[in-house]
């Protein structure tokens, strides 16, 4: 593919008002959702008609319009999906952008010309991972912000899809599509576009640190634009569906500028004026973590907005439309009056049921027929040539030309819009396959260092160790008649060194290894490997299931925000688990909050944050990240009845010791009930 050297301006858009004020301000793209299924489901949003408007309104302006669909789907909303997809190839949508494998192969199979971008909360950012998305048919990818500018550069250098970087708004703690923070804490899914925030609240790294340990401020790479375009990114886009009209015309006013290497100290300000955390960050651009990138939300923004917001009012249609129409009118005495109007190839013609009569006062002159004609902006056109032909003397009133200029539009506006329509074959979905469980449910047991592996593992045969461990200690477990599985980084910074290692692990007999994102699976079966997708993966529905045993997937751990009931019910042939024991990691972050209360020289590589009730949730850094866990353990060993419909569970140590975790194998052998302080997770508790 040619990459474009020009990038597109892409704004956000909560509303129809703001969506306007995208398009006013000179915004080459904006983006929006449904009503439901889209990671903004808090924000106003669009219903059917919206959409359709919506889509029709950035087309007039010569426009681009990307509808989001990017949550997780359950196996009930896929009619949901089907609907918006339909939309969306009747409103000649120019992409879709999705987080979700299985919705996205439900898509790809009812509107095979629809387009369909990768979302960033699909977490790719490696070069294994790219190529599978190019594979896959996704002709985008809306890159990490937790890139560096060279890390950028290589991507966007590789040429295998479009690049969409994120420039301008907030930044999560998290890496997108891997934080499971609100859910735990309160059902509200950041995976099904109900995020909480909770990461805003106060979390004090080892119980000391800023007290905002988990608070980023808002990202600007509003000056580094001409340098992003130099490389060959596709598409600069601004974050804020949830942001009012104002925000959105500031945001793309300045991207504007600095484009055009205009960018002016009062731009700058009311940038920074329009909504900020104290302040702006580059540093992950800059490759420059740490604690200047954190910030709240301070009273002297809150005063700064407020003081800014009456002078940034959106623009009113200063925007030329786009489509260019052509009047031929013809009036005769007696005769019904004909209006043809010609747009990008196509007619239509028009007659009236008014008939023309001399005029006893003030004639209708070609003057007028033209001013009146003229009007037509309301339906996204502007007129470029009218010829008026007419007989002298003529009275017509001014309604009659307004209402044949309004037919003609409407009928015109529809016929454009039919061009653009896009097939959608609900039939053509496939239906799932049947799944049958296997005989017998297992145990396979998960260890984040080998040091805290029991001598004896009773009856559990597979193990699940990080990859980077000795090579002779996967020797000593073979001998033990074990199958250990190697799991590898959920974000994976050095793929190269990747696979030199997992090409050791192979030539020592290791068959399987334990994957959490697309970019894990992608180098696992490019080394040989048969993957088994894990946390991160976050497979949600039927669909999903059979989109992984497509991608060659041995078996799959299903997301821990459903239900076991939820998962239970998935089709699709491939073997399937769920976590039943451990601290849940609650998110994966680049920039180590731990770095707040101590430097990376004196840190063991393990901390906590102390939220404000005094609760320590851990924090272990590994491979270039941070996970914080949760503050207790999932516990179900007592729930065994409810492990239906499942070949595995896994049991997820992290920081217990050899006796720790042999206690807890036993307890889940014997399915004892708890002690001390544990939590049920999302087992038996439905995310919205």
């Amino acid at each position: 593919m040619t990459v474009k050297n020009k990038a597109e301006i892409l704004a956000p858009a909560g509303g129809f008002e703001a969506l306007k004020a995208a398009v006013q301000s000179g915004a080459d793209a904006v983006y929006f959702g449904g009503k439901t299924l889209n990671a903004r489901r808090t924000a106003e949003n669009f219903d059917d008609d919206q959409i359709l408007e919506a889509v029709r309104y950035c087309h007039s302006y010569g426009r681009k319009a990307y509808v989001t669909l990017n949550t997780l789907m359950r196996d009930g909303e896929l009619g949901d999906v089907l609907n918006l997809t339909r939309i969306a190839c009747k409103a000649g949508a120019d992409a879709l952008i999705v987080q979700d494998l299985g919705l996205a192969r439900a898509v790809a199979s009812v509107a095979q010309g629809l387009t369909l971008h990768a979302s960033t909360q699909m977490s790719v950012h490696t070069e294994a991972g790219l190529k599978l998305l190019a594979d896959l048919g996704f002709k985008r990818v809306v890159l990490p912000r937790e890139l560096s500018k060279e890390e950028i550069e290589k991507f966007v250098a590789l040429n295998l899809l479009e690049t969409e970087v994120f420039v301008h708004g907030a930044l999560c703690m998290s890496f997108s599509g891997q934080c499971y923070m609100s859910a735990v804490f309160g059902s509200r899914s950041g995976n099904r576009g109900l995020c909480a925030g909770p990461c805003r609240l106060p979390f004090a790294a080892n119980g000391a640190g800023t007290g905002y340990d988990l608070s980023l401020k808002d990202l600007s790479l509003v000056s580094k634009l001409r340098e992003l375009e130099a490389m060959g990114v596709n598409s600069f886009k601004i974050e804020g569906r949830l942001k009012r009209p104002e925000y959105v015309a500031t945001a793309v006013t300045a991207c504007r500028e600095a484009l055009a290497g205009r960018s002016t100290e009062k731009l700058e300000k009311d940038l920074k004026a329009v909504f900020s955390r104290s302040g702006f960050t580059d540093g992950y651009y800059n490759n420059n973590l740490g604690k200047n990138m954190f910030g709240t939300r301070q009273k002297e923004d809150v005063v700064a907005t407020a003081g800014v917001l009456p002078k940034l009012t959106p623009p009113k249609e200063k925007e030329k439309a786009a489509l260019a129409v052509n009047f031929d009118f013809f009036a005769r005495e007696g005769r019904p009056i004909k209006l043809k109007a010609s747009s990008s190839g196509l007619s239509v013609s028009l007659e009236s049921d008014f008939l023309p009569e001399i005029a006893r006062n003030v004639a209708t002159d070609e003057d007028r027929v033209r001013a009146q004609l003229k009007k037509c902006g309301d339906y996204g056109f502007y007129a470029e040539q009218i010829n008026a032909d007419l007989s002298g003397g003529l009275n017509i009133p001014l309604s009659v030309i307004n209402e044949l200029r309004r037919r003609a539009l409407e009928e015109l506006k529809n016929k454009l819009q039919a061009q653009r329509e896009l097939d959608f074959c609900e039939k053509c979905l496939p239906k799932t396959k049947a799944y049958r469980p296997s005989a017998g449910h297992r145990f396979v047991a998960r260890f984040g260092s080998l040091d805290r592996v029991p001598e004896d593992l009773l009856y559990i045969k597979e193990i699940i160790l990080p990859y980077d461990i000795k090579p002779e200690a996967w020797d000593a477990f073979f001998a033990k008649g074990l199958e250990p599985i190697a799991e590898l980084p959920r974000l994976i910074f050095r793929e190269e060194a990747l696979r030199e290692r997992l090409k050791k692990l192979k030539a020592r007999g290791l068959k399987k290894v334990f994957a959490g994102t697309l970019d894990g699976l992608a180098i696992a079966k490019d080394e040989g490997f048969e993957p088994i997708m894990g946390i991160g993966s976050n497979i949600f529905n039927s669909r999903a299931v059979e989109a992984y045993d497509d991608l060659g997937a041995k078996e799959v751990l299903l997301s821990f925000e459903l239900t076991l009931a939820q998962g239970s019910k998935l089709e699709g042939a491939l073997p399937r688990g769920v976590v039943a024991y451990g601290r849940l990691p609650l998110m994966i972050t680049r920039n180590c909050p731990i770095a707040n209360a101590t430097d990376c020289k004196s840190c063991s590589g393990k901390g906590f944050l102390r939220d404000r009730k005094g609760v320590d949730f851990p924090v272990m850094c590994s491979y270039g990240y941070s996970t914080v866990y949760n503050s207790r353990p999932l516990y179900l060993a007592d729930k065994y009845d409810s492990f239906k419909n499942f070949d595995f569970s896994i049991l997820y140590f992290t920081d217990e010791n050899k006796e720790e975790s042999l206690e807890i194998i036993k307890a889940y052998l014997e399915k004892k009930a708890p002690t001390g302080e544990f939590t049920r997770g999302l087992g038996f508790r439905s995310v919205d």
